[in-house]
Order: structure tokens, then sequence, then C-alpha cells
């Protein structure tokens, strides 16, 4: 396999919810590098826009399989881009989120096959800065939830977690280039 392959260049930032993911994948991009939006987001957005019912406190189970199928359109539109992709959360997320609702084997059958870089950058809970908005009502208790299952999950599929520090946004991007250069 080449080093452009994407998988090699495919990264994800997840972690805990208001962590700074998207405040990181902006300064990223600002940096000159691709970034794809966090499907769950862009879905709530259209959700509540067309009076839909996939959304995670309404219909998590159908929330979770659109944002399945958006995270493999994201994947496979990323594929021509060099260089670089930071992806906001992304497939193996959605998979954890319906495997735990469920019980389907999404992680087995779908983000095994899908795979990413193989470090992956988790934001940690940060209470301090945690808020929610129109597009993120949970509290931080299930935000927390979330992070622990992400923290177990991911290594499972045997991905190298690393856990981001608690800096500024310039620092950060600083580290994740930097580990992702080693």
């Amino acid at each position: 396999m080449s080093a452009d392959a994407p998988m090699n260049r495919f990264v994800v930032i997840s972690g805990c919810s208001g962590g700074g993911k998207s405040t990181l994948l902006a300064e990223l991009a600002r940096r000159g590098h691709a970034v794809v939006e966090e499907p769950g987001r862009r879905i709530v957005k259209e959700e509540l826009e067309s009076g839909g019912r996939a959304l995670p406190w309404v219909d998590g189970p159908a929330f979770a399989r659109r944002a399945i199928v958006l995270a493999l359109a994201d994947r496979a539109a990323a594929e021509g881009r060099p260089g670089w992709v930071f992806f906001d959360r992304g497939l193996v997320d959605a998979a954890s989120a319906l495997q735990h609702m469920t019980g389907e084997p999404a992680l087995e059958t779908l983000a095994r096959s899908n795979p990413y870089h193989r470090r992956v950058f988790l934001t940690p809970p940060w209470p301090e800065i945690y808020g929610t908005d129109p597009e993120r009502r949970h509290g931080l208790d299930a935000a927390l939830e979330e992070y622990e299952r992400l923290l177990q999950d991911y290594p499972t599929l045997g991905y190298e977690v690393v856990i981001l520090p608690k800096t500024g946004v310039a620092e950060r991007a600083e580290f994740v280039l930097a580990t992702l250069a080693t």
C-alpha cells in the first residue's frame, strides 16, 4: 500500500462532544488541510429544517443509519483530495452509536472495511468549554458516556487512540500535525 493511500491520509478527530473538535478542524482547514464536517451536525440541520424525525433525541437508530450513509459518502468524496483529510467524527462514531443502540454488529461489518489512519485523535471531556446548541441538545453526562464508548471501540478496531491536550487551538493543531509526522 502506498503512503498516500486513503486509509493513511484520512484522519479522524473524535471524542467528547463539546471538547473543541470543530474549532481544531477549522484551524486545520485554515492551514490548508482538507476537512470533512461532522455527519451528525449536517443531518440534524437538515432534519430540523425539513421537520424530519432522524434526530438523535427522536429516533436515534434512524439518525445513526443516516450518519453511516453520509460518512461512507464523505469517504468516497475525499478519495480525490490530496494530502491529509481530517474528518470531524465519521463512520466509526456512527457505527458505534448504532451498535450501542440496537446491538447490530455495525462496527465489524462497516468500520473494519473502511479504515482511517491508524492514529485517531480524541478530544477529552472539557466541562469548562462544554455547551449545548440547536444541534447539540444532550448534556455533558451523555457526552461523557459517548466518549467512554469511543475510547473502547476505536482500540477494539485496531486504532491507536491519541488524547488531545487541553490547550489552545494552535497548539492542538501543531500537536496533531507533529504526531502524524512520526
